[in-house]
């Protein structure tokens, strides 16, 4: 085999193996800033779930309040 021949296989398999190295450690990367982001979505989630829930019970309390009033009048 030529010199030449064997430095280019040298070079694709070295030309691969970053590329791939690369693509793995790219992926890891958006995987574990995905998994983080999707905590922050679940926890913003819990509050807005949580103020719904409150403003439904502040508007029961008011409605509440109104007919007391309405009894005491």
């Amino acid at each position: 085999m030529s010199e030449t021949i064997i430095v280019s296989l040298v070079s694709l398999v070295g030309t691969l193996g970053g590329t791939f190295g690369g693509i793995i450690t790219a992926n890891k990367l958006i995987t574990y800033r995905i998994e983080q982001l999707e905590k922050k979505v679940d926890k913003h989630n819990s509050v807005v779930e949580r103020t719904f829930e409150l403003e439904g019970r502040m508007r029961e309390a008011e409605h509440d309040i109104v007919e007391m009033k309405r009894g005491v009048n």
